[in-house]
């Protein structure tokens, strides 16, 4: 098997259902999440020390449903209902993860800089990366009809990483930096009970 076809030659590349130009806002939504499955491995990869374990074993999660969500995103024929994979237990599990994570850093008052240690200066290029993935996202489906859950899982993700980035720094024992103009934008609120 070859793994070249040339029938990318002309510009155009294949979707499920057809094919597209190469700079279709729905290649660029799906390469930026392949650019960030690319960027989440690399940190997987920086992830050696036990007591990143656990955050490791998500980050690996986290690249499977990414896969789902590009996939997803892949996705123009729709004759009937489509087998899409991104589903609302993995931003449900986003969620818990997030609550869980945002206990392990000091209270945030103030903006901080991303960075402090080399990995969650990664981390924060994940979260950029998922940023702007999202923004691609919300053109897409201002043009087409897309999985909702996509935009939604890719909303929570950001989230995900700016808290694992200071959960990270919290086991370092790394502070994170504060935006030294920031004025004082985070409050504390008691969570409501459900």
């Amino acid at each position: 098997m070859r793994l070249y076809t040339r029938t990318g030659d002309e510009g155009k590349t294949g979707v499920i259902g057809g094919r597209v130009d190469k700079d279709d806002i729905r290649i660029e939504a799906y390469g930026t999440i392949d650019e960030l499955n690319a960027f989440v491995s690399l940190a997987v990869a920086k992830m050696e020390a036990p007591l990143l374990a656990d955050i490791r074993a998500d980050f690996l999660i986290i690249q499977h449903e990414l896969f789902d969500c590009g996939g997803d995103l892949a996705i123009v024929k729709k004759d009937k209902e489509p087998p899409y994979k991104t589903k609302q237990e993995m931003i449900d599990q986003l969620e818990v993860k997030i609550d869980q994570y945002m206990e392990e850093a000091p209270p945030l008052q103030k903006f901080i800089l991303p960075g402090g240690s080399e990995l969650a200066a990664l981390i924060h290029i994940c979260r950029t990366i998922t940023r702007r993935a999202e923004r691609q996202i919300a053109s897409l489906q201002k043009q087409e009809d897309i999985h909702p859950l996509v935009f939604k899982y890719m909303n929570r993700l950001s989230d995900f990483f700016f808290v694992v980035a200071r959960a990270v720094n919290a086991r370092l024992a790394i502070q994170d930096v504060e935006y030294e103009r920031s004025a004082i934008v985070f409050r504390e609120t008691k969570r409501e009970e459900h």
